[in-house]
């Protein structure tokens, strides 16, 4: 079969005789009659068979055939996609298949300037390719609508669920006009994609050219097994062989993969990373080197490598093996792209060996296991940690703390050799004395405890008792000199500052003296 076979029109013909494509891959054989058939298509196929092509090409056609009537460059066409490189991969997939249609392109996506990109839908756009968080900021903004759209594409679906996109997935499905075509393409598809697709899609054609999650027959796979510290020894090992003219290496983590470069850069290996904290120019610059054969090693995690499509890659290598089994199937099919023959290479560490066994489970069949290298599991010694040396403090008491850990040092060894404490016998008491005090401690606090609260009641008691007494005192002395003589009067006493409760004070009383009550007996 060929493309003249699928009923397309001269000018796309054209555009793809251009671009080098005679034979149709299987998932466009199916996909293009059924999209130019306006239903909706659930596809399912691994990385590198062609899915950008089997919608891209029939949704060019649908565009100049059926939506010809439809409002000029209002956007009519919607692809969401997960990343930035696959955003702009899909977008020169547009432009090369329609470059002989007077349709415009256009894609969107987060980390740059929006004035460009907004003057750009301001000019009219016919194809929005984007990313879900700019597209949702830009529609809140009021620079997009999507009133007159026809065909809603998602592409990588899975990708979405693993990067936590579906919330934005699920509100840009929520301002989709209910009359659509969807397309709905992943490259593996679990459970949950499965149905999120009953949700969007309306009786879909299910296309699955290939068992989910199976890896490519043309791609030699095999594993090493090695010590993690090892690791990177053995991938400048590997890359001693010069038939290893481009690489593209996976890392779990970003900062793994900047550790992975800045390794192989030292090793004189030409090697640059990307990942999400790269900016978009930094991304792009580092995979138009690895295009153009500026650098021989492209270091990459599992979400900046969806959208690298490179022609002729012969080798991929999993620096460390990945925790979702899936993901491997992603990884090594950036290898062996349409019927290309390719290798994939794994190293695995001994926390690896659950990972790698989920993913010969998932794959169903076994991996070769390369016996043959210098750097072979347990074969890692781990250095022995130096003492650290201690820094001294610098200061006016330099001299005496150093003189006092002398004397220290001295009566350690003084012990040590035998010669005795030399300590006064007071001075061995006193230590000795807190020491009992802390053993007996335990058993005598429930006594104190006892002995304590008693007091406090007894105190309590003593303090009302002598309190009465006082008033009681008061009104008696108080009533007796009021019949002899009117007291004076005296001036009131200042309020405190504090709470304490203020003392009583008696009258004055004239002065007099009562033998009776002196001692004369001197």
């Amino acid at each position: 079969m060929t493309f003249n076979d699928l009923g397309l029109i001269e000018p796309i013909l054209g555009a793809l005789e251009t671009e080098g494509y005679k034979t149709p891959t299987p998932i466009q054989q199916q996909a293009i009659p059924i999209v130019l058939q306006q239903r909706d298509v659930l596809g399912c196929a691994q990385t590198g068979t062609g899915k950008t092509a089997a919608f891209a090409i029939p949704i060019l056609q649908l565009l100049t055939q059926v939506h010809a009537e439809r409002v000029h460059h209002r956007i009519k066409v919607l692809v969401l996609t997960p990343t930035r490189e696959l955003a702009i991969q899909i977008a020169d997939s547009f432009a090369a298949y329609g470059r002989n249609l007077k349709l415009r392109s256009m894609v969107i996506f987060g980390g740059v300037s929006q004035v460009p990109q907004v003057q750009e839908l301001k000019r009219g756009v016919d194809i929005l390719i984007a990313t879900p968080g700019r597209l949702l900021d830009l529609m809140q903004q009021g620079y997009i609508s999507i009133s007159d759209l026809s065909i809603f594409v998602l592409d990588e679906a899975d990708r979405m669920l693993d990067m936590g996109f579906i919330h934005d997935v699920k509100k840009v499905i929520a301002k989709l006009p209910a009359q659509r075509q969807t397309l709905f393409f992943s490259a593996t598809m679990p459970p949950e994609i499965q149905n999120l697709a009953n949700t969007i899609l309306t009786r879909p054609e299910r296309i699955e050219v290939t068992p989910v999650s199976s890896t490519a027959e043309t791609i030699t796979q095999s594993v090493y097994f090695v010590d993690k510290p090892n690791k990177r020894h053995l991938l400048k090992h590997v890359l001693q062989d010069e038939s290893i003219t481009r690489v593209l290496v996976f890392t779990r983590t970003k900062h793994g993969a900047d550790r992975v470069a800045r390794d192989l850069t030292r090793s004189g290996i030409k090697a640059e990373a990307i990942h999400g904290d790269k900016s978009q120019n930094a991304r792009q610059r580092a995979l138009g080197n690895f295009k153009d054969h500026k650098i021989r090693a492209l270091i990459a995690t599992d979400i900046a490598a969806r959208g690298i499509d490179v022609d002729d890659l012969t080798h991929v290598i999993n620096f460390e093996i990945p925790e979702v089994p899936e993901t491997y199937v992603h990884r090594i099919g950036r290898t062996g792209r349409a019927g290309a023959s390719g290798t994939a290479i794994s190293f695995c560490d001994a926390e690896e060996r659950a990972d790698l066994k989920n993913i010969i489970k998932l794959i169903g069949r076994q991996i070769p296991v390369v016996e043959e290298h210098p750097f072979p599991l347990g074969s890692a010694q781990v250095p022995e940690t130096p003492p650290q040396p201690v820094q001294q403090q610098r200061g006016r008491n330099n001299g005496h703390q150093k003189g006092a850990q002398q004397h220290k040092k001295q009566q350690h060894k003084d012990r040590n050799n035998g010669q005795g404490d030399a300590r006064p016998q007071a001075e061995k008491q006193q230590q000795q004395k807190p020491a009992a005090q802390s053993q007996q401690a335990p058993d005598a606090r429930p006594a104190q405890q006892s002995v304590h609260t008693a007091q406090q009641q007894a105190k309590r008691h003593n303090n009302e008792t002598r309190k009465e007494q006082h008033q009681q005192k008061r009104h008696n002395r108080h009533h007796a000199e009021k019949t002899e003589q009117q007291p004076v009067k005296s001036t009131p006493p200042q309020e405190r500052k504090d709470n304490t409760p203020k003392k009583a004070e008696s009258p004055q009383r004239p002065f007099r003296l009562d033998l009776d009550d002196v001692d004369l007996s001197w």
